[in-house]
């Protein structure tokens, strides 16, 4: 019999990856899992409404507000890069896209030494997640715990933008999840019901009706604890007092691509020079902890409606349009209310394309703001944002003092690279033409962002360094590879020490092309299926 302090696995995290892990490793009833989380419940009705993220991402109760340091690439700015602070993680908080990404990028990763994780590999992983809401297909998933709904809301301008981007040239695609993701069409998102399906709402709290599973919010973790060359535990902060906890068999770090090579770090794992630095022992000396630092920099372009009909900018201030919306919510679980964030859009390919392979992602939606959590514009607002697919600009993450409690550095050396800023200048011209074919023309009187004088390559580019903003897909610390300067192996455990491994979106060797949550939950279902294994 085991001591109460002592599980067979500890995983750090409740989010999209240790969710997963927790409800499959816990499906074996003589395995003691423990989950520790930072945060605490999900349970606001903001974090189950979908339309919800618009206040959770930048809510500090269920947030945590990291702030990366100034950029010269984005003229000098400090980006935001919040990130779940709450049971289910980031994904009780983000904007529910659910989009694997192209099923090159996959073939990318094992081309990059992460043996196995080619797309082929993957595919069952990712049908296994899902209950998929359209037509059956040998690409989609029918019985798995998340659920993944077509789009429920219908926008006159939004239909009228495809349109526009089909007479651009640009084919329809009734499935980004399914044989290609090129093309245009609606978004799907991860919805049950009325409600968000978060990775706590799927994954998490069914499995937490078994005896074998545990889950202690409010739990910071401040060190792991080792016996010579292997991981035997861990300590964190809780009710303002230091416990410590023992596992049996690993030490699964599922904390995200800021907090899982922090922790490391913290722990005597990563960059030598580094740890000495703040005066923590070293215990493997792993240069590449907290490098290989990869986000989506998203543009975002706003112009203004002919018509206040078409804006969500303008339903919201109708007190009439607004009880429509609730009623459609509430009673058909529809409307604007079961939104992400984006409601139309695709992949699309620029000048600087490799071959067919899109470069470029589109995201539409009826309504324009500076942020989330801020007011929508006064004016009848109209936003399609776009972003590369596949940045090669790299950033960094590197803690900077032994203090626990202290944000890391965050360096995101946004377009570093001249590729990137040379599709960031090809997508804004990509959007204005989609917005003057004939089925867009008449719907719009002005472009507002970045601005109808905004012409030369030059001022494109500036404007884009300007304006972009993050689209919190920060992924890549904790690099996977076969070579012996990867962070983690094609097993996902640490190099240099027993019993530890590293489950989350860090251990990405390259950012995959679209939204980075679905390849999130896959990579903790792959290795979960490789942990029972042994």
């Amino acid at each position: 019999m085991k001591a109460q302090d002592e599980f067979d696995y500890i995983i750090v995290g409740s989010g999209t990856a240790g969710s997963v892990l927790a409800a499959r490793l816990s499906e074996d009833e003589d395995c003691r899992v423990l989950v520790l989380e930072a945060g605490g419940s999900d349970r606001g009705f903001w974090q189950r409404l979908p339309v919800g993220y618009f206040r959770s991402i930048y809510d500090g109760r269920v947030s945590h507000l990291y702030k990366g340091a100034p950029d010269d690439g984005i003229a000098g700015r400090r980006m935001d890069a919040p990130r779940g602070r709450v049971v289910g993680g980031s994904s009780s908080i983000n904007g529910l896209i659910y989009i694997r990404g192209q099923s090159e990028d996959f073939d990318d990763w094992q081309a990059l030494g992460a043996t196995g994780w080619g797309h082929r590999d993957v595919l069952p992983h990712f049908r296994s997640i899902e209950t998929y809401s359209g037509p059956p297909s040998q690409y989609r998933g029918a019985h798995g715990p998340l659920q993944i709904s077509g789009l429920r809301n219908e926008n006159p301008a939004c239909d009228a933008w495809l349109e526009a981007a089909h007479q651009f040239g640009l084919p329809d695609n009734p499935d980004f999840n399914g044989e290609t993701s090129y093309g245009l069409g609606r978004y799907q998102l991860t919805l049950r019901g009325r409600w968000r399906d978060s990775a706590a709402t799927s994954f998490l709290y069914p499995a937490l009706r078994r005896p074998n599973l545990e889950l202690r919010t409010r739990a910071h973790v401040i060190g792991l604890d080792y016996d010579g060359d292997r991981t035997v535990g861990l300590r964190y902060v809780r009710r303002g007092k230091i416990e410590t906890v023992q596992a049996s068999r690993e030490v699964i770090l599922a904390a995200g691509a800021v907090q899982s090579p922090q922790i490391l770090q913290l722990s005597g794992i990563g960059p030598a020079d580094l740890l000495r630095k703040h005066g923590i022992s070293v215990k493997v000396d792993a240069p590449e902890v907290g490098l290989n630092l990869a986000d989506h920099l998203q543009m975002r372009t706003i112009v203004e409606l002919s018509s206040r009909r078409d804006s969500l900018n303008d339903h919201v201030r109708n007190p009439f349009k607004l009880a429509k919306m609730g009623l459609d919510w509430l009673l058909w679980s529809k409307g604007p209310l079961t939104v992400g964030a984006g409601q139309v859009g695709g992949a699309v390919c620029t000048r600087f394309a490799d071959g067919t392979r899109p470069d470029l992602q589109l995201f539409v939606m009826p309504l324009s703001v500076d942020k989330p959590g801020t007011p929508l514009h006064r004016y009848s607002g109209f936003t399609t944002s776009y972003w590369q697919c596949h940045p090669e600009s790299r950033g960094s993450v590197a803690i900077g003092s032994d203090d626990p409690f202290a944000d890391p550095l965050i360096r995101t050396g946004y377009l570093s690279s001249q590729l990137d800023r040379d599709v960031m200048v090809e997508g804004m011209k990509i959007v204005r033409e989609i917005y003057r074919q004939p089925a867009f023309a008449d719907h719009w009187r002005k472009e507002v962002i970045p601005g109808a004088d905004v012409q030369s390559d030059a001022d494109i580019l500036a404007a884009v360094r300007k304006h972009a903003s993050t689209v919190y897909h920060l992924v890549g610390t904790c690099r996977m590879g076969a070579d012996e300067t990867s962070v983690v192996d094609p097993q996902l455990r640490v190099r240099g020490i027993r019993g530890l491994r590293v489950v989350d979106a860090s251990v990405m060797p390259k950012i995959t092309s679209a939204n980075t949550n679905a390849a999130t939950f896959m990579i903790a279902e792959k290795a979960s299926a490789m942990i029972r294994q042994g």
